[in-house]
């Protein structure tokens, strides 16, 4: 179910000059971040856990997403060029499985290799600090990018949505208010976070067991979604 051909080209779109600078530009901020607060500050757990927690897994992470989920179908579903993709021999789940999957490793590289740095800058790896918070950078990668794959191929306008979902669900309402948290993806990954840890640093407002089954059901269910409407998509354009 991965298509080397499709995976070659949705690298090429994703890592092009433009989207390449913005994926470079917030791990380079969070590392400065982390520089200046290490020399200013010394090791504190706590100031580690606060700028990992709300930085690099509330913003950083998902906004990556979104330029790595929406970029890697978006763009063609826009200008028409899927229609040369789905002429070609290729099963359509193959083409969705092959563009999250690289989808999944632009973003976990740009985010959770950045956060495990940052974190070993910040306080050496203190309470097990920087390994909990890039274990929930890659989990949360996943669903990330699946959510935004399936934003890409149902709307024009998937890179806005993306951003509100982002900037507003996860960075705002899924980090103050608690009703939002049980339905947010960073809540979710900072269970798996926390149980890492294990210090008080890291507080997740739902249980393990409950984040895992929604972290499988959400990729799971976003990742079907989005095969069904390129299916779809492929229909119409076969009209």
């Amino acid at each position: 179910m991965y298509n080397p051909t499709v995976a070659r080209l949705t690298y090429k779109a994703l890592l092009g000059r433009r989207r390449a600078l913005i994926l470079f530009a917030l791990p380079a901020l969070l590392l400065l971040i982390a520089v200046a607060v290490r020399t200013l500050a010394g090791v504190d757990d706590e100031v580690a856990a606060n700028l990992l927690g709300g930085f690099a897994l509330a913003t950083m992470v998902p906004l990556i997403g979104v330029i790595a989920g929406t970029g890697a179908i978006g763009p063609e579903i826009d200008d028409g060029s899927i229609v040369y993709l789905l002429a070609k021999p290729v099963k359509r789940p193959t083409i969705i499985l092959t563009k999250l999957t690289v989808a999944v490793a632009v973003t976990m590289v740009f985010s959770a290799v950045p956060t495990l740095i940052a974190g070993f800058i910040l306080n050496d790896n203190g309470q097990q600090i920087a390994v909990a918070y890039t274990i929930a950078a890659l989990v949360a990668s996943i669903a990330y990018s699946s959510i935004f794959l399936l934003l890409g191929t149902v709307s024009r306008h998937a890179v806005v949505f993306g951003l509100v979902y982002a900037l507003v669900w996860e960075t705002l309402f899924g980090s103050l208010v608690d009703g939002a948290k049980t339905l947010s993806v960073q809540q979710w990954s900072l269970a798996l976070a926390e149980k890492v840890s294990g210090q008080g640093y890291i507080d997740s407002s739902v249980g393990l067991p409950t984040a895992v089954v929604l972290l499988a059901a959400v990729t799971a269910g976003a990742t079907w979604y989005a095969g069904q409407k390129l299916r779809t998509l492929t229909l119409a354009g076969e009209e």
